[in-house]
């Protein structure tokens, strides 16, 4: 099975070992950080630093003429990553033998939101929130596609992943993350995503919802978790909560603003990419789930994009659904986490890639290069040989 590993530009530039160590793993591939959110990442091996600060989300290349006059753009990157960070590490990992695809994160920005509330997610009690844009707004719409076609196409690439390309919602560790004290469940996740921007408001009218008494259900059917006393079933929770007609036309409108918006990054993308170029989203077969790996329809999404790329380190049930509607040229891409901090397991890799191939899986994807310890990497190495 082919296996790529996931790498951010500062693992590989400035250190001159970190492009032939990552190929030394095992892997064929490096699945390199193009544009990504904020975060503080752990470098236990580079030469000049130990943490890496990104203080917001950021493209790792210069941006190009597109975005002039636009009031939404993408944000350069800081000192973590200036210039053409991304270019630079793209070479390196070229140099020691391995094909470089895009990693781009989408619909997840803290400092968009930060800078134009208006294009954030608005919850049934009227919270914002700035990690998640609304992907129903038509300027974020047209600047997300614009994007991926921008973040996906860079020199000498021959793939991208788009990662967080649908909606997001509460499920975020925002800073100094708060928000464990309730478990929400599938069905409050999902009822805490609801959108109630003006956008949203207008869309659920279409649905034959009024927004306000929309707003007042939730707000209704969310009391019990708040107290510690709901039951979770997943979606049939939100049928019995809100009435199957309501829950129905909820998930109508939310599926077919994210389907679309799907369909034209993705068509975004293969206008401005060479014939051929490989677009895989990283996907949750389950369709009302919301976050970086954005819920789809199996089907539907196969006959879009190339394949998918599916969170494995619970388990590998997720592959299957995908499995069923495959082709022979499909690429369903199990992703596990190899970081022992983290929660991942690299020691039962091989038994994990195998579990994985049996369900249907094609390639491996291995998260993080650059975060895993000395000790995760051996134990990488040994598995993939």
């Amino acid at each position: 099975m082919k296996a790529s590993a996931f790498v951010y530009p500062w693992d590989v530039t400035g250190d001159p070992e970190a492009a032939d160590r990552i190929a030394a793993l095992g892997v064929h591939q490096a699945t390199l950080a193009s544009a990504y959110h904020s975060t503080r990442a752990l470098t236990p091996r580079h030469p000049r630093h130990r943490i890496v600060t990104a203080e917001h989300a950021a493209v790792y290349y210069p941006p190009d003429h597109r975005w002039t006059g636009r009031e939404l753009r993408p944000y350069p990157a800081g000192d973590w990553a200036p210039g053409d960070a991304y270019g630079a590490a793209a070479e390196a990992l070229r140099g020691a033998g391995l094909d470089v695809h895009t990693w781009v994160i989408l619909a997840h920005n803290s400092r968009l939101g930060a800078e134009h509330p208006d294009t954030s997610v608005v919850n049934a009690y009227g919270d914002r929130y700035p990690w998640a844009p609304c992907i129903a707004h038509p300027a974020t719409r047209a600047y997300l596609a614009d994007l991926a076609a921008e973040a996906a196409v860079r020199p000498g690439v021959a793939g991208t992943e788009l990662e967080s390309l649908g909606w997001y919602g509460l499920q975020h560790l925002h800073a100094h993350d708060k928000t464990a004290g309730v478990g929400l469940g599938d069905a409050g996740q999902y009822l805490m995503a609801l959108c109630f921007c003006p956008t949203c408001r207008t869309g659920y009218g279409e649905q034959g919802l009024a927004a306000d008494e929309l707003a007042a259900a939730v707000r209704e059917a969310l009391e019990p978790l708040w107290r510690g006393a709901a039951d979770d079933a997943g979606w049939p929770t939100v049928e019995k909560l809100l009435g199957e007609p309501v829950a129905a036309a909820t998930r109508a409108w939310r599926d077919g603003q994210a389907r679309t918006l799907q369909e034209t990054a993705v068509a975004a993308v293969r206008a401005a990419a060479p014939e051929g170029f490989q677009v895989l989203l990283h996907a949750d077969p389950v369709t009302y789930h919301c976050g970086a790996n954005v819920g789809v329809d199996p089907a539907w999404i196969l006959s879009v994009a190339d394949g998918v790329v599916v969170p494995c380190t619970g388990g590998t049930a997720l592959l299957a659904p995908f499995a069923e509607h495959a082709r022979d040229d499909t690429v369903l891409a199990a992703n596990f986490t190899v970081v022992s901090g983290m929660g991942g397991s690299p020691g039962t890799l091989a038994a994990d890639a195998e579990r994985a191939r049996d369900r249907g899986a094609t390639e491996l994807r291995l998260y993080h290069a650059g975060l895993a310890s000395d000790g995760d990497l051996a134990a990488v190495r040994e598995a993939l040989r």
